[in-house]
Formats: structure tokens, sequence, C-alpha cells
């Protein structure tokens, strides 16, 4: 789950810090940059869980009703439908999402307010409207309401982006992410899927392990010789006049870029070009991308950058 965009990202964020307060050693930093990781590991299940805990909460509300129907003589019928609906029911036994909830102490269950807010707008949809009108349903039609209100409602709603601030720092710039992993999983649910499906796991593999670790440290241990190649790049202009999230992002971006042959400039380019735009000032990925641009020229005329 945790692919290289949040790997960039979490490094970037590091060395900034790192730099502010560089009294710690590699060992304490490298443990800093995986519990980091983990953090966003840990909001792509808590994410997971609003599905059941919202599920759970709209069966209290129904049960509730049903109840002050039964006491006041109303033959109302209310639908069952939300609450029985087969992909939330098959979420909720998920062994992986189980061990999550047991082990970490999450859940959406004191967000009684949110909760409340969550349903009146999936209520007031036309997705809901559209759901409700299917004559029979099937599990397809469970996880595509489900896909529908996530993409949809749940992306989109500021409410839950404040929420999830307030309960972690480091959660502050990964539900973007993380929420693309989450559609990709709802639809990885099918009608056979059972308690043991797999979620995604933290790390593809090992290398993507591999790449954070070394990625990190060759920014630290090498900004010495990154810096004097942005300084030799930026035509009179003193390192203390680049803004300093520019400086980090460059530095990290030629850790990349001569530390990985695999991985094709174009592609390093353009992801801290991304960086950039979201984490410094408005210009600054056009520069960022004028001075990365000539220090790669510059290093393959002098053969010591290699690739495409």
């Amino acid at each position: 789950m945790i692919n290289r965009t949040i790997i960039r990202l979490k490094i970037v964020q590091l060395i900034y810090a790192y730099y502010q307060n560089s009294d710690r050693g590699m060992v304490a930093v490298e443990k800093e940059l995986m519990y980091s990781l983990s953090k966003a590991y840990d909001l792509y299940n808590f994410l997971l869980c609003l599905v059941v805990d919202l599920t759970d909460y709209v069966e209290r509300v129904i049960t509730e009703q049903e109840e002050v129907n039964r006491v006041a003589h109303i033959d109302t019928v209310i639908s069952h439908r939300l609450i029985d609906n087969k992909f939330a029911n098959v979420l909720s036994r998920n062994e992986m999402l189980q061990n999550f909830r047991d082990n970490q102490h999450l859940t959406w269950k004191n967000e009684t307010e949110y909760l409340r807010h969550l349903y009146d707008k999936i209520l007031n949809s036309d997705y809901y409207a559209d759901y409700m009108a299917l004559p029979t349903v099937e599990f397809d039609n469970d996880r595509e309401f489900w896909r529908l209100i996530y993409k949809n409602i749940i992306m989109k709603d500021e409410e839950i982006d404040a929420i999830i601030e307030d309960m972690s720092l480091y959660w502050n710039d990964d539900k973007e992410t993380v929420d693309t992993f989450v559609l990709k999983t709802i639809k990885r649910f099918t009608a056979e899927s059972t308690a043991e499906q797999p979620l995604m796991p933290q790390f593809r593999d090992d290398d993507d392990i591999e790449f954070a670790k070394r990625l990190l440290t060759r920014t630290i241990s090498n900004s010495g010789y990154y810096q004097s190649l942005i300084s030799g790049s930026t035509r009179n202009w003193e390192l203390n006049r680049i803004a300093f999230m520019d400086l980090v992002i460059m530095q990290v971006a030629l850790a990349e870029m001569l530390s990985f042959p695999e991985i094709p400039i174009s592609v390093t380019l353009n992801e801290y070009i991304e960086l950039a735009k979201c984490y410094s000032t408005p210009k600054s990925h056009i520069y960022i991308n004028g001075i990365l641009d000539n220090i790669a020229k510059q290093l393959r005329a002098d053969g010591k950058l290699i690739k495409g």
C-alpha cells in the first residue's frame, strides 16, 4: 500500500525537519521514517473501518426508530438494505481489518457527530436514491454503492479532513494518496470474498523498503555534494537565497537520480516537481525543474549519470 510517492513525500518532510534538529543520528532518523510510513498504513485501515462503523451507526439509528414506531403503533417499514449491505458485512469480518482494530484501538464510533453528518449526506445523495430504487441487490450492487459513496462523498468531505488532522500529525498529507488505495481495495472484493480476503500489504515488496532507507541515508550522507551541484547551477545565487523547501526537494531528487539507476530521470523529475507544486512556492516547480534538468545534463556530460 505504501507506494513510492508516499515514501518520497515522507522523506522530504523528514529531511526538512532533520535540518531543523540535526542532532539526531541516522538510526533515529531511519526509525522515524519507518514509523511515519506505518502511520500512513494505519490511516488506510482506519478509513476502511469507516464503512464498518457507519453501518453499525445506521443499524442503531434504524433500531431506535423502529422501537419508536412500535410504541407509537406506526406501521411504516424501514428498509434494512443499507445495514444488510453484503460488502460492508464481509468487510466487518475481515481478519486483517479486525486485527488492526484490536491492536490500534482506532474507531469512528466516538465520532458520533461526524457519523450523523455522513449518514445525512448519504441519505440525500443520488447514489443512495439509485441504490434504494434497485428492485433487488447482489454483492456487486452493494460494493458499487460503497465505492461511489467513498469516491464522491467521503473523499470530498472537508469534515473528515479536519478529524484526521486532529487525530494525527502524520496524516496531514496522506489522505489524498491513501484514498486511492481504499478505492482499489473496495474493488477487489467479490461475492466469493471471505474473512480471509487480503487487504493491501503495508509494502508491495522489500524493494520499496530498501528504496526508502537508501534514499533517506544517501540524501543525508551526501548532502554536501548535492548542495555543491545545486550551487553550481544557480547562476550567482547563494544557497541561502533558495527557498529552504526547494533546497530540500532538490537534494532528495538528486539522491534518487544518482542512487537508483533503474529509475528514469523523467520519472524522478516529475515526482519532485509535483511535490514542489504542493509544498513550496507557486513558481518553485518551474525553478526546480530547470535546476535539476541542468544538473542532469552536466552529470551526463561528465559521465557520472548513465541512464535515460
